[in-house]
């Protein structure tokens, strides 16, 4: 609670040295970011006992804040016309949401996976001395049920953020779609995220299959924010590098 008490300060901070809401470029994003993910894994402990994801959430915030420190930061600077919008505010805070729930269900997924491993050696009388830990935790139908309902819930975040994003397109550039490069790819996690929840709900998709697809979404939203933004020039392009 003392970490995240003084990242709050050092992000509203930010805001109030820029006079505006701190997520123009990729520091702020980074700093509001990792911010929300473990505000949300905070609150979403009121609901769940997901306290054995700690470990996982505060080494996930120190390696994205260790690279946005050494590469993504950059002095306060004005907005682009095209951010000086309402829009920043309901877009991007939607979209780190989003962000923060997949990350919870992408933790809950690469521990089923590990518990199912566990699972499978003790059904078969091969007791394994690594990962002990895990007979502390939920089996792993439980951890892939808890996947599926964080994910849920960043599923309907991001589809917001998609329609927030292309009314505000429409506002600054005249068009809903672009095909711009990040508005492909914010395009292409949804798709990975709705083939994941159909699959688990109408195809039979259990067990280690779902919790591949939870990573693999993930992972392209990681690829969205720490190499799309970067590295692909288009209208998005607000790295601020």
């Amino acid at each position: 609670m003392a970490g995240f008490a003084f990242h709050l300060v050092a992000t509203v901070l930010r805001g109030i040295a820029a006079a505006r809401v701190p997520w123009a470029n990729m520091w702020e994003f980074s700093l509001t970011g990792t911010l929300v993910i473990v505000g949300v894994f905070l609150v979403a402990n009121l609901t769940w006992n997901i306290t054995y994801l700690g470990t996982f959430i505060v080494g996930l915030v120190l390696v994205l804040q260790g690279v946005a420190l050494l590469q993504y930061y950059v002095p306060v600077v004005p907005l682009q016309p095209a951010l000086q919008s309402y829009w920043l505010v309901i877009h991007i805070i939607v979209a780190v949401l989003g962000t923060a729930f997949f990350a919870l269900g992408f933790a809950l997924s690469g521990l089923q996976l590990l518990q199912h491993r566990r699972e499978t050696h003790l059904a078969e009388s091969r007791p394994s001395q690594q990962f002990r830990f895990l007979g502390t935790l939920p089996n792993s139908v439980a951890l892939e049920n808890l996947a599926y309902r964080t994910n849920i819930v960043g599923f309907i975040a991001w589809t917001f953020t998609l329609i927030a994003g292309a009314i505000w397109a429409e506002k600054a550039w005249g068009s809903y779609w672009g095909w711009d490069t990040k508005e492909v790819w914010t395009f292409v996690i949804w798709v990975l995220y709705a083939g994941y929840i159909h699959a688990r709900a109408t195809r039979g998709w259990r067990g280690s299959r779902s919790a591949w697809l939870s990573i693999v979404g993930f992972a392209a939203v990681m690829f969205n924010f720490g190499v799309v933004n970067v590295f692909f020039k288009g209208l998005h392009a607000y790295s601020g590098l």
